[in-house]
């Protein structure tokens, strides 16, 4: 629990949302009682957040108005109150039929379905022979069994002030088929209903595989090292700076370093890339990743629930939140369909038996079918179902993006602007010259640049630092360390201020190395030049093929480099890029601003000096192998660190929303065309039931395709 403005941060997991309605149901159940807000239900992940005024409702209360509705619930972020059972009150055919490690046909829903299917198959066979006149009796029967728990849940929804359910549209309908004498037919309507929600409940469990996936990939257990034995401790005990040995073929259970051994670590579980990395000690490792070779020991550097790989996991199910823009306006629409369709039942009920003497019967019997169209299950789950599963497929080839917002942006986009160093280069820029000033030694200009760059986690202060440690330059104690981002760095030295920065273009030597494609700083002590340092950074390998990727898309891609103009064009002339060079943060912002004059702008950046521009643009994606800034920075990340990983992640979010398109369509279409064939009395309530139960599995269906999708694979 934590507290927010005065409020109480709330979150619980419920069990057994199969549909849409389901999550609607629970979402207007508990926005109803006093002092809650900031309600957030999620479908596939199963969660439940709010926030609760302190002295108004308890969260026992939230408890127990999810379980009135027959659903599950377990406190997440707070322990279980103790006045009541969470099992103990629940409905005997509630939603909560699915659990992870039931089988589907082990299910009360599964058992419901085939009773009620023998009694229907009796009652038909009845009607064959010469039991015929007692047939109706099985056909009320089986209908009456099969009805009763939808007429619980829809009393349930309306005691909690929610009359428009389709569990009440089905009992409505059911029941006033029985009273026109229908038996046979609200038999069979009420069984296909039945069998409809196991098979919502089947295909949303399996959408669901994908996000509990990523959860599953880190192990239970890890071997811990203590008084020179080693012995199996539950992952989650772990704490860093403990000692773990990871034997050929272990799964790591936590980040940490390696101590001793090296060994072949397979990080498709994390990046997506499944050629087996050689790594030995200093070097970190992932939980999730796999030891392919050699016993390794391994120092915690993290808690599980801290890990890389439990965070990826966290932020893709917490995603789902993040909602696409689509989403909200399906929603919306939503809310007004069910009443809608309501009301065109009673006036098709009504209307044409007062206004033109009409058998009541007929209309009667068109009105209940229309009923069964009203609810907006498919319609409602078609958008969250596709996002949800491109969500998972991103993140099992290493695609970190942050909700379905991010994937509608990241289909209409027009321009890619990228960053140089650290994204169409290495990164890893390497010392070329040394120019002292008159009377300064250059190990001794070396020397003072990497005391000053000392810490820095810039690309460039780490190639000055990697080479004052090949030279064997000892670096001198600093204090008062600053940046200036776009400007440089500064610190006191020896009682006086150095500082490491941009180099003025003016100077002849500094034109000469610019026009070579080189970087180029300039230290001084106390405003008085002391020399230049040069370096340079060679472009990715992948980086050409990357961007005619993009090209291919339809993208216009660019360069927003902070690096002198010849450093940059350098650089362009070899991708083919255009490039905009010598910008500061605030000029990397003004140019992402010019870009989405023409349409929406991704950044892509290194998450740290980059921040600025990431934010500014419509997308913001960070490069990183699993960092924390590649995590925490931007709407996405590239996890690989591979750049034709860019245009992967915009396959896929195009994929994604053409898959919702094709859910909507899938929805709406055969809503509509039921409904005219309804009032026309073409088709009747069987029908009705399929066209709502069958296209919400359909939708579910579709969506899962997305699973099953390499989004590095041009198409």
């Amino acid at each position: 629990m934590t507290e927010l403005s005065g409020k109480d941060s709330h979150e619980w997991q419920i069990t057994g949302m199969d549909c849409a309605a389901c999550a609607r149901k629970i979402q207007t159940a508990v926005e109803r009682l006093p002092g809650v807000s900031g309600v957030d239900i999620t479908l596939l992940s199963e969660h439940l957040r709010l926030d609760l005024a302190p002295q108004t409702t308890a969260p026992a209360q939230i408890e127990r108005a999810v379980q009135s509705l027959g659903y599950q619930i377990s406190a997440t972020t707070t322990a279980k109150t103790d006045d009541y059972d969470s099992h103990g009150d629940h409905e005997p055919h509630s939603h909560a039929d699915l659990p992870t490690d039931v089988r589907w046909y082990h299910t009360a829903k599964a058992r419901l379905v085939l009773f009620s299917g023998v009694l229907l198959a009796a009652a038909q066979i009845a009607k064959w022979t010469v039991l015929a006149d007692h047939a109706a009796w099985g056909f009320i029967l089986a209908c009456l069994i099969g009805l009763l728990p939808v007429a619980r849940k829809a009393l349930a929804a309306l005691r909690a002030g929610m009359p428009f359910t389709i569990e009440m549209l089905m009992t409505i309908a059911a029941t006033g088929a029985l009273v026109i004498g229908a038996a046979e037919e609200a038999a069979l309507v009420v069984f296909l209903f039945a069998v409809g929600e196991l098979l919502e409940g089947v295909a949303t469990n399996m959408a669901r595989d994908g996000i509990r996936a990523l959860a599953k990939l880190v192990p239970a257990t890890a071997l811990l090292e203590h008084d020179g034995h080693s012995h199996e401790v539950a992952a989650e005990t772990l704490r860093p700076g403990q000692i773990i040995q990871v034997r050929p073929g272990d799964r790591l259970a936590v980040d940490g370093e390696i101590i001793s051994g090296s060994s072949g670590i397979d990080e498709s579980a994390v990046t997506g890339e499944s050629i087996p990395v050689t790594k030995g000690p200093g070097a970190a490792v992932l939980a999730g990743t796999i030891n392919t070779e050699a016993v390794l020991r391994v120092r915690v550097a993290k808690a599980s629930a801290d890990s890389t790989l439990a965070r990826i996991a966290q932020m893709v199910a917490e995603a789902e939140a993040a909602r696409a823009p689509t989403e909200r306006f399906i929603d919306r629409f939503s809310r007004w369909y069910m009443p809608a369709i309501v009301a065109v039942a009673l006036l098709v009920a009504l209307l044409p038996p007062l206004a033109m003497g009409a058998d009541w019967g007929t209309w009667t019997y068109r009105a209940l079918a229309l009923l069964l169209i009203g609810c907006p299950c498919a319609l409602v789950i078609s958008v969250p179902a596709a996002i949800a599963a491109a969500l998972s497929t991103g993140a099992r080839h290493g695609l970190l993006i942050k909700g379905g917002a991010v994937i509608e942006a990241m289909s209409s986009l027009h321009t890619v602007a990228l960053d140089k160093t650290g994204t169409l280069t290495e990164g890893r820029p390497v010392v070329t010259d040394t120019l002292p000033a008159a009377g300064i030694a250059a190990q001794d200009l070396l020397q003072f640049a990497a005391s000053v760059e000392a810490g820095s986690t810039h690309p460039l202060a780490m190639a000055i630092v990697a080479q004052a440690k090949a030279d064997a330059v000892p670096l001198l104690p600093s204090t008062e360390a600053r940046a200036f981002p776009g400007k440089g760095v500064e610190a006191m030295i020896a009682g006086a201020r150095l500082h490491v920065g941009v180099a003025d273009a003016a100077l002849p030597a500094v034109a000469q190395l610019q026009a070579e494609g080189k970087t180029v700083v300039q230290i001084t002590r106390d405003g008085a030049a002391l020399g230049l340092i040069a370096l340079r950074d060679e472009p990715r390998a992948e980086a050409a093929e990357a961007l005619q990727q993009l090209q291919s898309l339809g993208l216009q891609a660019v360069m927003l480099t902070g690096d002198n103009p010849g450093a940059a064009k350098a650089v362009a002339t070899r991708l083919g890029i255009t490039a905009e060079a010598g910008l500061l943060p605030e000029g990397k912002i003004a140019a992402i601003q010019k870009l989405a004059a023409a349409g929406g702008v991704m950044m892509v950046g290194d998450g740290i000096n980059d921040a600025p521009a990431l934010r500014q643009a419509n997308v913001g994606v960070a490069m990183g192998a699993g960092t924390d800034v590649a995590l925490e920075t931007a709407d996405a990340a590239i996890l690989r660190n591979k750049l034709t990983d860019l245009p992967a992640m915009i396959r896929l979010s195009r994929a994604a929303m053409t898959n919702v398109r094709q859910n909507v369509v899938i929805a709406l279409g055969l809503k509509a065309v039921f409904l005219v064939t309804t009032v026309l009395g073409l088709t009747g309530l069987w029908i009705a039931v399929l066209a709502d139960t069958g296209a919400t599995v359909l939708v579910t269906l579709n969506a899962m395709r997305l699973l099953a999708r390499d989004p590095r694979k041009q198409a």
